[in-house]
């Protein structure tokens, strides 16, 4: 018998049970689906909060002293940064690079005083793509100029101080040498950035406004934040400019600079790769009850096949086409079922406000989740659940198979 009439035999068998092969597109194509909107939800989900991350903090890849991240001191300083954002741009996978300052900070007003994390910022370099707090300007203004007056305070903090536009703000910070130097400006902005623990602690200054505080040259940071196209390439990237800068300056990844949202990923994606793999084994064995059944009813079938002059083999791959073909049409129902709440959730997504509100804000080391849930699956997640898909349904015709091609003839005969 050639390939062609095996397939087409394979075919017409697994219409034999039309009820059984339907409930075993249903199991298959609802296992698919599952796995889709799980993965989708974490690819989506936890790029948006890394990328988030990166805006908030110093990238996905930093350039900074070899000695900064053991000891976080303005001391610690990098020379020639617009040297190390030229070199960096030059990478395609780099879509931005921007020199900060940043470190602790004293701020002050008549009635209160509290410490806070400062980051001083050149906007004529940040965009949008780079700098989260441009959207989470809740009253007053950002600055537009690096040698432009004026402070900005998270709006928890700015509370706290009991500020309000337009007044004055002391603050105090160790200058490059180590001495306490202060400053006074106005209050031209407040941001809210949805973390609290943030907006209790935050101040954003024009970064020529810190270097003449505290001393720094005019290419002088404490970083360069690297921004990725896509931040799965940190890694990548940071090998690259380690090989091409050298010794003489730390480059450190995301999850280098902040391990607690490192330990956070890894821990949520670790459960959801279990839970995918507990469907994936809950669709194979009912793929495997219905093939296995299929065979054992077929017995005195197989055995007048084999007398009639098939082989072992042809019957091997006889099951082993219908478990493909399950496969196939699995796959393709799964895709129909997704289709529709894939194109919903990854455009309108879902509006956990209101659970975010009773329960508070979900927040990692400083960093909020956005409460409208997204879907967004990176491709080579598709791909591994497709060969999963597939590969767990011919899998578990192996079995049936084998036992098919192990029929004895007359035995089978006689059968009843």
């Amino acid at each position: 018998m050639t390939g062609l009439q095996l397939v087409s035999l394979a075919w017409r068998n697994l219409w034999r049970q039309r009820r059984r092969t339907l409930l075993t597109l249903v199991s298959i194509a609802f296992g698919g689906f599952l796995a889709v909107l799980m993965t989708a939800l974490q690819d989506r989900s936890f790029a948006d909060f890394i990328d988030t991350a990166a805006r908030m903090g110093s990238g996905h890849v930093t350039l900074q002293s070899p000695e900064y991240q053991d000891a976080p001191s303005l001391i610690h300083a990098v020379a020639h940064s617009d040297e190390l954002r030229s070199e960096a741009l030059k990478d395609p996978r780099v879509a931005q690079a921007v020199g900060r300052i940043s470190g602790q900070i004293m701020v002050s007003t008549a009635s209160d005083s509290f410490g806070a994390l400062f980051i001083g910022y050149d906007p004529t370099q940040e965009t949008p793509e780079t700098f989260e707090f441009a959207d989470d300007l809740v009253d007053g203004a950002l600055f537009t100029a690096p040698k432009q007056k004026g402070i900005v305070l998270g709006a928890v903090l700015a509370r706290n101080l009991g500020a309000e536009l337009g007044d004055k703000i002391v603050f105090t910070m160790t200058d490059h040498s180590g001495k306490m130097v202060q400053n006074v400006q106005r209050l031209t902005g407040t941001v809210a950035t949805g973390a609290p623990s943030l907006d209790a602690a935050l101040c954003l200054l024009p970064i020529q406004t810190v270097r003449e505080a505290v001393g720094y040259a005019d290419d002088e940071t404490t970083q360069v934040a690297v921004f990725l196209k896509d931040g799965r390439n940190s890694q990548r990237v940071a090998a690259a400019l380690r090989a091409k800068l050298g010794s003489g300056v730390g480059v450190l990844t995301w999850d280098d600079v902040q391990p607690e949202i490192r330990a956070f990923v890894a821990m949520k994606v670790g459960g959801g790769r279990v839970m995918e793999i507990i469907i994936a084994m809950l669709v194979a064995a009912g793929i495997f009850n219905t093939i296995f059944m299929s065979v054992m009813e077929r017995t005195r079938e197989f055995g007048i096949m084999i007398a009639i002059g098939y082989s072992q083999t042809q019957l091997f791959l006889l099951v082993i086409l219908e478990s493909a073909i399950l496969a196939v049409l699995g796959l393709f129902s799964a895709i129909a079922v997704s289709a529709w709440p894939y194109y919903y959730m990854s455009t309108n997504g879902l509006d956990m406000s209101a659970a975010y509100a009773a329960s508070g804000t979900i927040e990692i080391s400083g960093v909020g989740f956005d409460p409208i849930l997204r879907v967004g699956i990176f491709p080579e997640n598709a791909v591994i659940i497709a060969l999963v898909l597939m590969g767990a349904t011919v899998l578990a015709g192996v079995y049936p198979a084998w036992r098919a091609g192990r029929v004895q003839p007359v035995e089978a005969i006689n059968l009843v």
